[in-house]
């Protein structure tokens, strides 16, 4: 049994980071940086070449410093920082929320938006970050030396985004049963805002400005205008019917809003569970142009 469930989870895994898909890049992306990242580090330590400043190099060169004069000379880190990480667990952590609220991004929303969003919102949270380390009296003393890594104001931004734009969608927490995203998001952003007196103030002010985006990227969106560039002529339709759980006339109920996104999910696993089964290959038409469908969402 046990077997059973390994060879399962490595077939999904096979078949998650198998595909030509923005979500699996990005994590994958991700993972890759953080090894050649500890490999560096630990050559350069075994000879004693990592510098004299306390900041390993390679951190000093990715990660976004709060110091203006340290930003002019390395203004590509404002992109770096968020796909470096130092610590497994900081990584870890990020990731499986990445996976987590980017899964449900794309039942609803596209590739090129999931790039953007994780790039604009990443970029959001370190204009979040400098702004406050180089006006608030309380870091001033710590400004020149500080820096910022990881990636996630990119990954709760992802999720904020999501969260506003279908915030009745439910998920299954443990010990917690169904809780709707809106309460979810809200949660995030409430214990980042809570935590700015913590070890870590300039991580818990650049996830708020990646949730700041987030929040005003799927408002306008839901308003029907993307700020996102297209490479396509096709002008946005926002279909509130499917992504927001409203119709023509009345609002869909909540149990009517549920019932139907569970049928849609439950239809699109099956499909998914028969490509791990017999590949995409066994599927038909039919079900090729339902996940076809479901992507482009």
């Amino acid at each position: 049994m046990y077997a059973n469930h390994s060879t399962g989870f490595l077939d999904q895994a096979k078949l998650f980071f198998g595909k030509k898909s923005a979500l699996p890049r990005l994590i994958l992306i991700n993972v890759v940086i953080f090894v050649v990242g500890y490999l560096v580090h630990l050559v350069l330590w075994l000879y004693k070449a990592d510098g004299g400043t306390g900041i390993p190099m390679l951190t000093d060169w990715l990660a976004v410093p709060s110091s203006l004069d340290r930003l002019w000379l390395k203004p590509w880190t404002l992109f770096t920082y968020m796909f470096f990480h130092e610590d497994f667990f900081h990584l870890l952590f990020n990731m499986i929320t990445l996976y987590f609220g980017g899964t449900i991004f794309l039942r609803y929303l596209n590739e090129r938006q999931l790039i953007w969003t994780y790039l604009t919102g990443g970029l959001a949270g370190a204009v979040f970050y400098i702004v406050a380390y180089n006006f608030f009296p309380v870091f001033l003393e710590a400004n020149p030396f500080a820096i910022a890594l990881g990636a996630s104001a990119s990954v709760l931004s992802v999720m904020i985004a999501v969260a506003t734009y279908v915030p009745r969608y439910k998920v299954n927490l443990l010990f917690l049963g169904p809780v709707r995203l809106q309460y979810l998001a809200v949660f995030f952003i409430l214990l980042d805002i809570f935590s700015i007196k913590s070890d870590n103030p300039g991580g818990h002010i650049a996830h708020l400005g990646g949730a700041a985006w987030g929040i005003l990227y799927a408002f306008v969106l839901r308003n029907g205008k993307d700020l996102y560039p297209s490479f396509s002529r096709k002008r946005l339709r926002v279909k509130h019917s499917k992504s927001t759980g409203e119709r023509k006339g009345r609002p869909l109920t909540d149990d009517e809003y549920n019932k139907k996104k569970r049928e849609e999910q439950q239809q699109i696993d099956q499909i998914l569970d028969k490509i791990s089964r017999s590949g995409y290959d066994s599927l038909t038409e039919k079900e090729k142009a339902i996940l076809f469908s479901n992507s482009r969402k």
